[in-house]
């Protein structure tokens, strides 16, 4: 089979992570190490990557050398494949395949609809446990063939697909715990109902700007479909009556309830809305009984987070101010990780954003930009080894 034309993942990740060009070449990660020898082959020397890698943006249409993505690849654990070129699942695989620690996987914004997804190929992705297919027009023939072949599977995105209906699949995937389908066309409950379906362990669903109009569903059926559901966003959705908010009572683990933006509370005032939810207070006692008093509730924006902070294979918790610049918390994280601060390259991950790390590349700008929360992760690599 001929090569495709473009530019190869080999050799975009050779020139990102070189060691001349990575302080230029924003990146996460320590770039590779590749000591000259006689031979002048890099496979036969210590080749020194990070374990997650960020090669968005880079034009990258095919694989390249599937051995040396082994050599260089081995331990890498996360890798950002988003806005490329490649169109063909085939030259996917031939990466994955060769990333045998592989569990964050993102490939939006890549054309892959222009190809089929066959079985042998979909075995390549068995051990990824966060795969992110947002705007690449995956058809949900594809999606099923994945989660087939994904029995560990924990986290799905699949924004900006155009999905005006849901294709049931006859296997249930019971590992899934979050999905995020945010910015699609799904407005009947019946194409809403089949995630239920499919995903039973589902424990946070994100629907936010689809047109769902209405929840269709008697109650004790709502419980079975989702019966693990502690979260759900219908931010913008056309939810326009209160018996649809109701419906949401049905869910027997439901904590948190997202319903910004609907055309439900569109007419009132902020007092008004206000006073509305106030007067559903006596509906509650009679489901829950009298509640204890309502702790106050601060609603000026968060001043502190607390994160993860990992470096190499060091994981630590910490709590960070979120008032501070991004170059007054690498002076914080200086002792912890022991590298001067002109050498740290700064990632925020939040498990709910669509588009995996943002790098945090702007020296004078605050944390709370970010929109940095409790449990979110922040990745320090080093520029220069």
């Amino acid at each position: 089979m001929d090569q495709p034309s473009g530019r190869s993942f080999m050799q975009v990740l050779c020139e990102k992570y070189s060691p001349e060009n990575f302080p230029y070449r924003r990146g996460p990660g320590m770039g590779v190490h590749v000591p000259a020898t006689p031979q002048g082959s890099p496979m036969k020397d210590r080749l020194n990557l990070p374990s997650v890698l960020v090669l968005n943006s880079c034009g990258i249409t095919c694989a390249g050398d599937e051995n040396e993505i082994a050599a260089f690849c081995a331990h890498v654990s996360e890798l950002d494949l988003s806005d490329n070129k490649l169109e063909d699942w085939h030259e996917v695989s031939k990466i994955v395949s060769n990333v045998p620690h592989l569990e964050f996987l993102n490939l939006s914004s890549n054309p892959l609809n222009l190809s089929v997804l066959e079985r042998t190929c979909a075995g390549s992705f068995s051990g990824v446990r966060k795969l992110v297919l947002n705007n690449s027009k995956a058809s949900w023939e594809t999606v099923h063939m994945l989660l087939q072949e994904l029995p560990e599977l924990e986290e799905l995105f699949l924004c900006l697909n155009d999905y005006e209906t849901v294709s049931c699949s006859s296997i249930c995937c019971q590992s899934l715990k979050l999905l995020h389908i945010t910015d699609n066309n799904l407005q009947d409950w019946t194409e809403i109902r089949k995630l239920g379906v499919m995903f039973p362990s589902l424990d946070t669903l994100i629907l936010a700007n689809n047109h769902l109009n209405a929840i269709e569903e008697p109650d004790d059926s709502l419980a079975r479909l989702f019966p693990n559901l502690r979260s759900i966003s219908l931010h913008k959705s056309g939810l326009h009556s209160w018996e649809d908010i109701d419906k949401l009572n049905s869910f027997p683990k439901l904590e948190e309830v997202r319903l910004l933006g609907i055309p439900l509370l569109q007419p009132y005032t902020t007092e008004e809305r206000r006073k509305l939810v106030i007067a559903r207070y006596h509906e509650l006692i009679t489901k829950y009984g009298k509640l204890e008093p309502l702790a106050e509730v601060d609603l000026r924006p968060q001043s502190s987070a607390r994160v993860e902070i990992h470096f190499k294979d060091q994981v630590e918790e910490m709590s960070i101010r979120l008032d501070q610049t991004v170059a007054e918390l690498k002076k914080q994280l200086k002792t912890l990780v022991q590298l001067p601060t002109s050498n740290m390259l700064l990632y925020h991950f939040d498990h709910e954003a669509p588009f995996g790390p943002e790098e945090m590349k702007y020296s004078s700008r605050a944390l709370h930009s970010f929109g940095i929360r409790d449990g979110d992760k922040i990745y320090v690599e080093s520029k220069t080894k």
